[in-house]
């Protein structure tokens, strides 16, 4: 069943840079900060800093990707003396700010999003054209990845009537968007009306108004209508015509990266941290960090900085595993009945999502980040769980995993019943920690006579192995709290949970929960677990 990714061409877009300074600073890096690495991380219960060389995501691709970067003497020299023969597995820049600069001796342009945007289509019908690839990844950071929507919402719908946004790109993953906007926890509302009345440095581009101009095509004069977010990206699922999925885009082919580490962004002193406040990356607050219904993650790390998203271990390991994996796993909790009677009490879940051989998580939801799951009040996440799983279910976590990285099988004598052979792919393993904590808050006052600091109400792992070597992907599934001896000594014995729903193209089954959950959760509260091809 493991079908690789396309190796498409990837267009890197970078994010805000500010005023002249920022742009000129800007300009000097030959890749926008898609070279830049980091040597700190913050590990433990007290998120105490400790040493940690990463590479930086374009080393990383080049290193293990086999990507390359093509130059001669500028982007744009390379691809006009070549023809056909550019290579698809190549990775590119989106220079937008070169022409707001005047190091070069010329005039500097004011910066227009929807010129970047229209510029970037420019860059990707010419890679299109020269690679022979049908599409392009784009990988974006901050203000990029409006760049981005603004491309797919507005400006290949205006621009390229007929045609669908998907027809250019196959993926959109973006670091700390503020897809929402960009608001403020003071001032109740003023900084964000004199940043949109008076523009500074083109900073209007994270308001209402300014996005709803550049994310709708032939926008009304009068301003968006009721209700109208700009987290809401249009869904195009290939089913209508064109002409019907005019300014959207397949959300399952969105990934959205989340910031929770506000204290160490420290720009401006810490003061924009400050204002925006701590559910946030420092810059963009949580909620505004994600594209309703699209894919997401979330990490402990900051807008930018020595902890930022972009020259991350967790932000590259779910870049490298959306972009080329070929395996797409999602857990929800479904079932659920709350405790009722006693209305002073909310009920919240922490997950943290591991995959087997990685050094980091790769998805982090806790109290501490700001940023656990509201069992209690699903609406308070404006991209909410229960939003995201569509039916009612609250969604935990989406894995996307590769089995081509994992060592191959060279012991014959494993069960046979969990598939194995030599030669073939181990099983790749994730596991989900999943915790449930009671708050009580009584007139805005949290109440701590029955408290006990950091003891959850129930806490356990769900260790899932996917066996993708067959037609079908096969999954096994164990709650660390029944599993005898170390976890590194599981294996999968006996059969695969049963396929609830084998028409489909993947496979689908509900794991109850331990039975210390019931008095919690109700008698049928279980999660469910969807496993399918990914490419």
């Amino acid at each position: 069943m493991n079908t690789p990714s396309a190796r498409l061409p990837i267009v890197y877009v970078r994010g805000y840079a500010g005023g002249t300074p920022g742009i000129e600073k800007a300009v000097t890096d030959p890749f926008y900060g898609f070279n830049e690495g980091s040597t700190h991380i913050r590990v433990g219960r007290q998120d105490s800093p400790v040493f940690y060389q990463f590479e930086s995501p374009l080393l990383r691709l080049f290193a293990e990707e086999h990507y390359q970067v093509l130059v001669e003497g500028g982007q744009e020299t390379y691809l006009d003396t070549h023809r056909k023969d550019v290579p698809a597995d190549s990775i590119w820049i989106h220079r937008f700010y070169d022409r707001c600069s005047g190091t070069w001796g010329e005039r500097p342009e004011d910066f227009s999003l929807e010129r970047a945007a229209e510029d970037l289509l420019r860059l990707i019908e010419e890679l299109r054209e020269k690679t022979g690839a049908p599409r392009v990844h784009l990988v974006a950071h901050s203000m990029g990845g409006l760049i981005c929507r603004c491309l797919l919402q507005k400006v290949i719908p205006e621009k390229r009537p007929g045609t669908r946004a998907a027809d250019y790109v196959s993926k959109l993953f973006t670091y700390g968007t503020p897809h929402g906007g960009i608001r403020f926890a003071v001032g109740f509302g003023v900084p964000e009306a004199l940043r949109d009345t008076f523009d500074f440095n083109g900073s209007d581009v994270f308001g209402p108004a300014r996005m709803y101009r550049y994310l709708t095509p032939d926008p009304d004069p009068d301003g968006p209508p009721d209700g109208w977010r700009a987290v809401d990206m249009p869904d195009d699922d290939g089913t209508g015509t064109p002409a019907e999925g005019a300014g959207g885009f397949p959300l399952d082919r969105v990934f959205c990266m989340v910031g929770t580490d506000s204290a160490d962004y420290d720009v401006a002193h810490g003061i924009s941290a400050a204002a925006v406040g701590p559910r946030s990356d420092g810059l963009v607050q949580i909620e505004n960090a994600q594209v309703t219904g699209a894919n997401r993650a979330f990490a402990h790390r900051s807008h930018s900085g020595r902890y930022g998203l972009v020259n991350s271990e967790e932000g590259y390991q779910n870049l490298r595993r959306f972009l080329f994996g070929d395996l797409r796993a999602r857990a929800d909790l479904v079932g659920t009945r709350l405790p009722t009677g006693d209305e002073d009490v909310t009920w919240q879940a922490e997950v943290r999502l591991k995959v087997r051989g990685l050094p980091v998580l790769l998805h982090e939801r806790v109290a501490p980040h700001w940023c656990p799951i509201q069992l209690s009040d699903p609406t308070a996440d404006t991209r909410g769980a229960r939003e995201a799983a569509g039916d009612g279910a609250v969604h935990l976590a989406t894995a996307f995993l590769a089995s081509r990285l994992l060592p191959h099988r060279e012991d014959a004598d494993r069960p046979e019943a969990a598939g194995d052979r030599p030669g073939a792919p181990e099983p790749v393993r994730f596991a989900l920690d999943l915790k449930l904590l009671a708050l009580r808050e009584r007139g805005g006052l949290f109440g701590f006579g029955d408290h006990l600091e950091q003891t959850a109400d129930f806490s356990d792992t769900l260790i899932v192995d996917v066996d993708s070597a067959g037609p079908r992907p096969a999954a096994w599934a164990n709650w660390n709290s029944e599993v005898p001896g170390a976890v590194r000594d599981l294996r999968p014995t006996g059969p695969p949970l049963p396929d609830e729903d084998p028409q489909a193209d993947g496979w689908l089954a509900h794991v109850a929960l331990p039975a210390t959950t019931a008095p919690i959760l109700g008698p049928d509260a279980r999660i469910r677990l969807r496993v399918g091809p990914w490419s």
